[in-house]
């Protein structure tokens, strides 16, 4: 990472000062969490749990254009306004193939609302809405196609092979649309793609397997589709610094040997994965700061490898099947800032080790079979944190669950439960329906 730093900012001295300020709010805005990260590109709170809604000011997704290109190494990359005038350089053999590609694309799409495709005729495809032109690497007299960026377009149609002619395309958002079908495998051309959005659209089928064979990129993002069947396990050996997979009908488990994976955010959240979270998730421990499995169905213990993730600090297994002690490795989570074990099964102590975390504030555990808060855990308040222990087992507490609930649900051994074997008093793994889940 810090390489990646010292590069940028040899880079960007080279850009005009009104870009080069940009850039560097980027920069200060970084060193936040991923979450928050995307927020300064799409202005506004981002949930990962929510369909992103970009804002259509071109100047703000410019921004993000911006970003991204120098990243992946168009140092000498400058934003076309979608009204500049493209010189004689312009018409070099990769223009010619993006015209291709885009009059390819305007055939399949059959429903534009907004008019984001009303001008994709003519030649000059630099002018065209969406599309952002940048200096070709090697050769500062051509321009290629960097980036398209159709964000919250209400588009319907599909994806044409043709966009594998896009060679040089380093950036492709089409977040919140209507686009469906599957993902070209055409798409194994664009070997400088940095950024993939398709979220919020209504594609379908197995995991798009053309995502594996891009080698620049560095942000995933496939939520909100139809995608089903299970993730392939290379997806985690992928130099990725973020990968959104939530709400679409991803089955089978979590893949049990995962990799050494770079992400700092993965989200699993609302799919059907069930079994348990697996002890390689301990390979994340070097990057990961956001893990949220919420709603996915595992069941069996927390793996005590959980307390490796060091850098973590938002954790989310809620709405599962999960049994058994919090493991005491969470109380080396030093980062943790939000932990949420809500609606499961979980029981025994909530251990003061946890409690006692500094930057932690939010802690919710309601729903479950706690019986008894140690130490400054039954007095969160006193700490500043909020907190939420509803419907556990906690005596002299109020909401708590009756004398007979409490009685009915043993204690699991974690060291004899063996995963995916339900507890004798165990129900069978739910899935609960988004619009079934309240509010924080």
């Amino acid at each position: 990472m810090k390489g990646r730093q010292v590069i940028f900012w040899q880079v960007i001295y080279h850009f005009p000062i009104e870009i080069r300020s940009i850039l560097m709010h980027t920069v200060n805005i970084q060193q936040e969490s991923v979450l928050i990260r995307r927020a300064s590109c799409n202005a506004g709170q981002f949930d990962p749990l929510q369909p992103l809604k970009f804002e259509t000011n071109q100047q703000k997704q410019g921004k993000c254009v911006l970003v991204v290109l120098l990243l992946v190494g168009y140092a000498t990359s400058t934003h076309h306004p979608h009204n500049h005038h493209v010189s004689k350089n312009a018409t070099n053999q990769s223009l010619q193939q993006a015209y291709v590609a885009f009059q390819a694309w305007k055939r399949v799409i059959y429903s534009d609302p907004m008019n984001f495709t009303s001008n994709w005729h003519g030649p000059n495809v630099c002018n065209y809405t969406g599309v952002y032109c940048a200096r070709h690497l090697n050769d500062t007299n051509v321009l290629v196609v960097a980036g398209i960026d159709l964000n919250h377009g209400d588009i319907a149609g599909f994806l044409p092979d043709e966009l594998g002619l896009l060679s040089e395309l380093a950036l492709l958002h089409l977040n919140s649309n209507r686009f469906c079908g599957i993902l070209p495998p055409t798409l194994s051309n664009l070997s400088l793609l940095f950024e993939l959005d398709i979220s919020n659209n209504r594609f379908v089928g197995p995991f798009p397997s053309v995502v594996l064979s891009l080698p620049s990129l560095y942000f995933l993002d496939i939520r909100f589709n139809e995608f089903e069947g299970q993730l392939p396990p290379q997806l985690f050996n992928k130099k990725l610094d973020a990968i959104f997979l939530n709400n679409n009908r991803f089955t089978s488990v979590i893949p049990p040997n995962l990799g050494p994976s770079t992400a700092s955010v993965v989200v699993f959240a609302n799919n059907r994965f069930g079994g348990c979270l697996p002890p390689s998730i301990a390979k994340f421990a070097d990057t990961l700061e956001e893990l949220l499995l919420i709603n996915t169905s595992i069941s069996g213990c927390l793996p005590t490898e959980l307390g490796f993730l060091y850098k973590l600090r938002v954790l989310d297994v809620s709405f599962n099947q999960i049994v058994g002690p919090i493991p005491y490795s969470l109380s080396g989570l030093a980062h943790l800032e939000l932990l949420n074990l809500a609606h499961n099964k979980l029981s025994g102590i909530v251990p003061e080790g946890v409690c006692v975390l500094p930057n932690l504030a939010n802690f919710t555990f309601s729903y479950n079979f706690f019986c008894e808060e140690e130490g400054i855990c039954s007095n969160l308040t006193s700490k500043g944190i909020v907190f939420d222990d509803r419907r556990n087992c906690l005596p002299e507490k109020p909401l708590q669950r009756s004398k007979k609930e409490c009685e009915a649900e043993r204690p699991v051994d974690c060291f004899d439960h063996v995963c995916g074997k339900s507890t004798s008093n165990s129900a069978a793994a739910y899935h609960i329906p988004l619009s079934s889940i309240p509010p924080p």
